[in-house]
């Protein structure tokens, strides 16, 4: 993002183009790993708590500690030795951490903007707690991510997907700022406040370009009415930007409040630790106890149960039945939710059930044509079909809908690149902090070994293997949804030369 570059030693730091230079060269940094820096190097000699330094580097999300001790030790590790022999960055035993050496500020560079679709672009911000009580974030997230997805489904918009509108909660940014980050011309911002049974919400629709208010109004109702005030402001903004009302089908929605709590929480905890999966499968079970009808909640549990194993050697038979079987609910009482076919379209390709899942694929993408998981997850499915340059050119697509998206963007971007022999590319993707120690090592492995760089192959397939013990190429060449014989054979090439075990 868009801000001042800073100067330590041998180094030049950029945050907003999250680069990392060591006498003009570049260091191998991760997102993560900027986002830490840049608010050590911010506030030189200052104790940073570690509470802080997590918002920093992990923006609305609830992580483990043990997460912000391996990226400063990685930094340490990257930036070596200061001018003075010591560290850079210096621990405060109990507290935070602080940067110890002397920075220059320099003068900002811009990003470089994204280009506007040809179509009314827009991205939802998060909207703000106003409430006194901080347990209702969740509230005001899932007012968000509701919001996102309800535009999203309109065919003439462009709609930026959740996990990048987020990139920017907390934060104090210009709008015009934020609209050139993520290429849209407008954004709605608001503000909830969630009192007992009542709810206020705020909302307007700026237009970034000129700064000017398109249109805004509060909402003063029942909590029991929050859907319909959903729908009201996803109206109003359609109205607003396309002039007309096009009211996509109707969504499944929960009778029950705090089922549709629950649901909001478990969502976020999905690209988590294996802890928080354990936790959003208590949530999720909850939610449908309430609420034995509630579509989405089926939806996520069916991919809880699926990403249970699927990151060692593949998902066990019975935990693949179950994901089917509960990705199959979720699609037969709501039907009309792209999320929930793109989810079984996915699960259905594991069972080679190739035709079934195209035309699932398709279906997602005909309602909701903004939905940026299903191009990355149909791209994994159409390299494994030996349809690469579709493969890249639907990963591309979900990034540009989603420009700061989740760790298995990452994956399936490396995975593409490899199989279309871009070894380099996808090294660089792989070893990018947000799928980096996650299974995505076996393609990194795999992309090292094609460059004959088979030290740093091997040590690879050493690391993952640790997380991984079970994984052998066989079982993962058997299970995975290939459906091409050269490109199962190019994988499994990689892998023989980097060293995983057969």
């Amino acid at each position: 993002m868009q801000g001042s570059r800073f100067a330590f030693g041998p180094f030049v730091l950029d945050p907003g183009a999250g680069t990392l230079l060591r006498n003009d060269e570049p260091v191998a940094v991760g997102h993560r790993g900027v986002k830490l820096l840049a608010a050590l190097v911010a506030r030189p000699g200052e104790i940073l708590g570690k509470a802080d330094l997590m918002d920093a580097a992990w923006p609305g999300r609830i992580v483990e500690e043990g997460n912000l001790t391996v990226q400063i030790a990685q930094l340490r590790k990257l930036l070596g030795p200061a001018t003075d022999g010591g560290e850079w960055i210096s621990t405060v035993p109990r507290v935070g951490y602080r940067f110890v050496g002397a920075v220059i500020q320099l003068s900002g560079v811009k990003r470089k903007a994204l280009p506007l679709p040809d179509k009314p672009s827009i991205s939802v911000l998060p909207f703000l707690n106003i409430s006194n009580d901080p347990e209702q974030e969740s509230f005001a997230d899932g007012l968000t991510e509701d919001l996102i997805t309800d535009l999203s489904r309109i065919p003439g918009l462009f709609v930026i997907a959740r996990n990048s509108a987020f990139a920017y909660k907390g934060k104090a940014m210009d709008v015009r700022e934020i609209a050139e980050e993520l290429g849209v011309r407008y954004l709605l911002q608001g503000s909830a406040r969630r009192v007992e049974a009542r709810v206020r919400i705020n909302a307007q629709l700026v237009d970034a370009a000129s700064g000017d208010h398109l249109w805004a109004e509060r909402f003063d109702r029942g909590l029991g009415d929050i859907f319909a005030v959903q729908d009201e402001v996803t109206a109003k903004i359609v109205e607003a930007l396309l002039g007309r009302l096009r009211a996509p089908p109707p969504r499944n929605r929960p009778k029950n409040l705090e089922a549709y709590d629950l649901c909001v929480r478990a969502r976020r905890l999905m690209d988590d630790t294996p802890q928080a999966a354990r936790e959003a499968h208590l949530m999720l079970t909850r939610a449908i106890s309430l609420e034995p009808d509630y579509a989405e909640a089926y939806r996520w549990l069916a991919m809880n149960h699926w990403m249970g194993e699927v990151h060692s050697a593949g998902p066990t038979q019975p935990t693949r039945s179950l994901a089917l079987e509960l990705a199959r609910k979720a699609v037969a009482i709501d039907p009309n939710d792209a999320g929930c076919r793109w989810v079984l379209a996915y699960l259905l390709a594991y069972e080679r059930s190739f035709a079934e899942a195209d035309a699932g694929f398709a279906k997602a993408i005909e309602l909701d044509p903004n939905e940026a998981d299903t191009f990355a997850a149909l791209s994994d499915i159409t390299v494994l079909a030996g349809r690469v340059g579709e493969g890249l050119e639907h990963i591309a697509k979900a990034f540009r809908l989603n420009p700061f998206p989740a760790s298995w963007y990452y994956l399936a971007l490396g995975q593409a690149q490899y199989a279309a022999g871009q070894y380099q590319a996808a090294v660089e993707t792989l070893r990018s902090d947000e799928t980096y120690r996650t299974s995505s090592r076996r393609f990194l492995a795999a992309s090292l070994a094609q460059l004959g760089r088979l030290d740093e192959a091997r040590a690879e397939v050493e690391l993952f293997l640790v997380a991984n013990p079970g994984f052998s190429t066989r079982h993962w060449a058997a299970t995975e949804p290939f459906r091409d014989a050269r490109t199962l054979a190019h994988f499994v090439d990689g892998y023989r030369k980097a060293g995983l075990p057969e």
